[in-house]
């Protein structure tokens, strides 16, 4: 397959990224207009965003064990339109019940898409590009932060939030027509079973690299929860000055996820100890100049970078070390980040429970990512003890449809 037919794939897949980041995010900025629409609390509304996280966590394990003999292409396709369905749903919801269900459904698809859809690039791509490849699949999810959910929140605050839902079928809709279009057949990608993929969860590499993902990231989300409330409330900044920063956040994971997959393609495990530590590094710098105001915003950039330099070899480790339980394993990963955005936003609010103020957080945060550090030195001693250190695998590319 030629470079640039792949290049289109790869885009296609970022495409259907996209709309995933910008249906789970875009819930954050409209809850208080779902909360009154529906006739709840807007602490009651936030539940919506834990049932879209359920059906991450609940879906990707169990599409990936059930579809474990099912083409690839056709799984991304059938995956995406339940996605697409999962949102139209929403917009048809008329009471709190029935959107928390239509949220569930949501969700579901999120996990085994991304999961497939990496293993789909690295295999298009090839040996030595794969982490490249993974990284602009998952830019998909870091654009949406930067462009899909400021423009759905909009929307959704000048039309209502069912407009914003609406847009992401709309999103969803032109991500089934594309894959459908460049998708090869991709015939040389091994199919495994159900009994491959559940065997894959008796592999210990697989469960410390989940391990650090959802250690290691889960500061990232406690610093990006607060960020709102840290900047106006401790930076003096005002309202219309955070979506700025959340622009700069997202092009920071944007940079960050590019970078990120040619780090890990040439250091392999290394580049996600750099992006973690670089992580850590950033959230203690913003917490730091926090009160300055506009300078914290500039930080917020790098720390997005930061964060998102480690998710390509996170990746990239995890295909390594499932050997022929691919799948399961892709998938889990993005159920483990589900975990530690969970983690993160629990414990960013208990610390400022307990009285330590909006600044905690990214301490908070910092002291994740130095762990996940230590979880990955651990994952990685343990695999030279074992000999069972990750391997790349190199399976044939398809040609044509």
């Amino acid at each position: 397959m030629s470079t640039r037919r792949v290049g289109w794939v790869i885009l296609a897949l970022a495409l259907g990224g996209f709309g995933i980041g910008t249906t789970e995010f875009v819930a954050m900025g409209l809850l208080p207009n779902i909360a009154a629409d529906l006739g709840v609390t807007e602490p009651v509304a936030g539940h919506l965003i834990s049932a879209y996280a359920l059906g991450v966590v609940v879906g990707a394990p169990v599409i990936a064990v059930l579809a474990a003999r099912v083409s690839r292409r056709t799984l991304l396709i059938a995956l995406m339109i339940a996605f697409t369905l999962g949102n139209a749903l929403s917009i048809a919801a008329t009471t709190y019940s029935s959107l928390m269900a239509a949220r569930f459904v949501a969700g579901l698809p999120h996990g085994a898409y991304f999961g497939v859809a990496a293993l789909v690039a690295a295999h298009l791509a090839g040996p030595g590009k794969r982490a490249i490849a993974v990284g602009k699949v998952m830019m998909g999810l870091s654009v949406a932060n930067v462009l899909g959910v400021p423009a759905a929140t909009w929307l959704g605050q000048a039309l209502g939030w069912r407009s914003a839902m609406a847009l992401v079928v709309v999103i969803g809709v032109l991500t089934v027509a594309s894959l459908w279009w460049v998708l090869p057949d991709l015939r040389g990608m091994k199919l495994t079973s159900p009994t491959t993929e559940l065997g894959g969860l008796r592999s210990s590499q697989i469960w410390l690299t989940l391990l650090v993902g959802t250690v290691g990231f889960g500061g990232f989300f406690a610093f990006y929860t607060y960020l709102n409330t840290a900047l106006t409330s401790l930076g003096g900044l005002s309202e219309s000055a955070v979506p700025i920063a959340l622009m700069l956040f997202g092009a920071g994971m944007v940079t960050g996820n590019y970078v990120g997959g040619r780090l890990a393609d040439s250091l392999g495990d290394r580049a996600i100890a750099i992006g973690m530590a670089a992580a850590a590094v950033t959230l203690v710098l913003f917490a730091a100049l926090v009160s300055t105001g506009w300078p914290a915003v500039i930080v917020a950039f790098f720390v997005g970078c930061a964060g998102s330099t480690a998710i390509p070899g996170l990746q990239t480790r995890l295909m390594d070390v499932a050997h022929d339980a691919q799948t399961i394993a892709a998938a889990l990963n993005h159920s483990a980040l589900n975990v530690a955005n969970a983690i993160g936003a629990w414990v960013g609010g208990l610390v400022i429970a307990q009285g330590f103020g909006y600044r905690a957080p990214s301490i908070v945060g910092a002291g994740f990512a130095v762990a996940g550090v230590v979880v990955l030195g651990v994952a990685v001693v343990a695999a030279r003890r074992s000999g069972e250190a990750p391997k790349q695998r190199e399976e044939p590319i398809p040609v044509g449809r």
